[in-house]
């Protein structure tokens, strides 16, 4: 007998006892974090008809500027997110400054902050390669009936309480974590309902991909030099295969399934790396470690960095356990 899949509603509820604190909270902050992610989808997959009918600048028939999908992406997350009247904070990649949102009565009630990536690889849309969002939410820290303040985004990714990305694929998925491992959904696009596709996500300890940038090899610190040169040795199951596509979300979600190793090193070009902290780093990091993964900055765990600004940037080398530890003693060895 076939087993019916369960969907993302249906496993929020059933795993809300998993989830430390107010779960109905955490239910519907998922919960418009999926609805975002499904309007998005749907600009997302139309894409390629801009070409045809118009690009971002033109004005469409109702006499609306046409937009940018990332700009497209930013607004209907914030909304979303303001709408359900469950967050009193939101951090975009997108905007220079947070947003505090009063709760409906005022009176600042809710409790939790959500810092997000709208579209990340945006500059792969044109070329209909994956993009995705990528969602970090954190607990605030400063007391519930004021308005949120710069130090509640300012949280060690240690103090995450869930976190996860939309990839925009082939096939749409949202894989999430509340800190009771990673677990992936599937949208049926015919009914719009995303289903249990990859419950319980790992890592594999060992990996035979590496993802980087190479054509920045030369800007590269040596320990990461010294690293590259190992993957691409012939000796035992090397030389790796070599897979970047510039999406963070696709890279991560490939070498999670596949096992492998993403690079973005700091450069002489991005003294502190490009990645954002808050907005990519420690996202990816917690799901990372949930899925029996690794993340660093090459000496130190993404997640205990604390943030001093909201656009900081850092080192960010993540994926199979001993992939990055053999890259950390590369690079603890070029000190």
């Amino acid at each position: 007998m076939s087993h019916k899949k369960q969907t993302l509603g249906e496993f929020i509820i059933e795993n809300q006892s998993s989830f430390k604190y107010s779960s109905g909270e955490l239910s519907s902050l998922i919960n418009s974090i999926r609805l975002a992610a499904k309007v998005v989808n749907h600009e997302v997959n139309k894409a390629g008809l801009v070409d045809i009918i118009g690009a971002a600048g033109d004005t469409n028939i109702q006499g609306e500027d046409q937009q940018k999908l990332d700009v497209y992406a930013n607004e209907k997350f914030i909304q979303t997110l303001t709408n359900r009247n469950i967050v009193c904070g939101i951090a975009s990649e997108e905007e220079d400054d947070f947003i505090a949102i009063n709760s409906q009565d005022e009176n600042h009630q809710n409790k939790y902050v959500v810092l997000i990536d709208p579209l990340d690889g945006s500059s792969n849309i044109d070329v209909n390669v994956s993009v995705g969002t990528i969602f970090s939410i954190y607990r605030r820290v400063t007391p519930v009936g004021s308005p949120v303040t710069i130090e509640d985004f300012l949280q060690k990714g240690s103090q995450q309480v869930a976190a996860g990305y939309v990839v925009y694929g082939t096939s749409t998925m949202l894989v999430y974590t509340t800190g009771a491992g990673v677990n992936g959904f599937t949208l049926n696009p015919a009914i719009g309902s995303f289903y249990l596709s990859h419950p319980n996500m790992q890592y594999p300890e060992d990996g035979h991909i590496y993802s980087v940038n190479e054509g920045n090899y030369i800007h590269f610190p040596q320990g990461v030099k010294n690293y590259i040169k190992y993957c691409q040795k012939e000796e035992g199951d090397r030389p790796y295969t070599s897979r970047y596509i510039g999406s963070l979300v696709s890279d991560f979600h490939r070498n999670m399934i596949k096992g492998g190793i993403y690079l973005y090193p700091k450069c002489s070009l991005n003294s502190n790396g490009k990645l954002r902290l808050l907005y990519e780093c420690n996202p990816m990091a917690f799901l990372a470690e949930q899925a029996n993964g690794k993340a660093s900055d090459g000496f130190t765990r993404i997640m205990d960095i604390k943030p001093t600004e909201l656009h900081e940037r850092v080192p960010f080398i993540c994926g199979s356990k001993n992939m990055v530890e053999k890259c950390e003693e590369f690079m603890r060895d070029a000190q």
